[in-house]
C-alpha cells in the first residue's frame, strides 16, 4: 500500500510541475510578432481580394489621373486662361522675358520651336552665308516649325516675342502668324536685343495678320526684371 501510494504521489507531483510550467511561458516579444502578423496577412487578404477585372480597372484609373496632371500643352483644353505668349527665342534671351510675362499675367507659355534648331554657326551676323543671314535677305524665306497650337481660338490675346535680327522679327515669326487665323484677337509683340529698339520691327507681321488688334510693341534687354515687363504689361489696358 505503502508503495502504491508512493507512486500516486510521484504522479500527482509530476502533473502539478507540467501545469505550473505551462501557465509560465512568455507571452512578450513573440505573442506581438505574431499579432502584427496576422494585421499584415489581413492587409494583404484586403489587397488581393480584388478580381483581375478590378484590378485592371483601378490600375487603369491611376493611370487616368496619372495623365490628367501632366504638364498642359498650348493649345489643350485643360486651362481657362485666356492669354498666350507665344515665343521664339535663339539664345534664350527672349525666353525670359517671355516666362516673366507669362507668370505675371497667369498666361499659357508656348516656344515657336524650328524643326531644324539654329547652331552658333547659323547665327553668324558677319558671316553672309550663314542660315539666318540667307533667311534674312529673303522676305518670302518661312522656316518650318516644330509643332503647333491645336485650338488658338479660345485666346483673346496674344503676345508675340522674338529677338531683333537685321531691325526686323526672325523670318519664323512670319511663319508663327501664317499658320493661324487671328480675326478678332489682340495681339501685342515685343522683343529683346542688345542695343536695336523695336522700330518696324513687327510691320510683317501686322500685315500677315490685318484682321487682329495690334497694340504697340516694346523692346527689352535680355536682363529685364519683372517688375519692368509686367508694367509694360498692365500699362496696356487689356480687357
Amino acid at each position: 500500500m505503502k508503495k502504491i501510494a508512493m507512486i500516486l504521489l510521484a504522479v500527482l507531483m509530476t502533473l502539478s510541475l507540467a501545469a505550473c510550467t505551462s501557465s509560465n511561458e512568455p507571452t512578450g516579444n513573440d505573442s506581438n510578432t505574431g499579432s502584427s502578423q496576422n494585421v499584415m496577412d489581413n492587409s494583404q487578404t484586403e489587397d488581393n481580394s480584388m478580381t483581375p477585372a478590378e484590378t485592371e480597372s483601378q490600375n487603369k484609373q491611376s493611370s487616368e489621373t496619372s495623365d490628367d496632371d501632366s504638364a498642359f500643352e498650348p493649345g489643350s483644353e485643360s486651362k481657362d486662361s485666356k492669354i498666350l505668349v507665344a515665343y521664339f527665342s535663339a539664345t534664350n534671351n527672349t525666353e525670359g522675358v517671355a516666362q516673366k510675362l507669362a507668370d505675371g499675367l497667369g498666361a499659357d507659355l508656348y516656344e515657336i520651336v524650328p524643326e531644324q534648331p539654329y547652331t552658333d554657326e547659323d547665327l553668324d551676323y558677319g558671316n553672309s552665308k550663314s542660315r539666318s543671314s540667307v533667311e534674312m535677305n529673303d522676305p518670302g524665306s518661312r522656316p518650318v516649325i516644330s509643332g503647333g497650337i491645336s485650338n488658338m481660338e479660345q485666346y483673346d490675346v496674344v503676345f508675340i516675342g522674338y529677338p531683333i535680327w537685321w531691325g526686323e522679327a526672325p523670318r519664323i515669326m512670319s511663319t508663327f502668324i501664317e499658320s493661324y487665323d487671328f480675326s478678332g484677337k489682340t495681339l501685342v509683340a515685343f522683343c529683346t536685343s542688345a542695343s536695336s529698339g523695336f522700330g518696324s520691327s513687327d510691320s510683317a507681321l501686322k500685315s500677315a495678320a490685318s484682321t487682329a488688334t495690334w497694340l504697340d510693341g516694346h523692346r527689352f534687354s535680355a536682363g529685364a526684371s519683372a517688375e519692368d515687363v509686367l508694367a509694360w504689361a498692365n500699362g496696356l489696358e487689356i480687357n
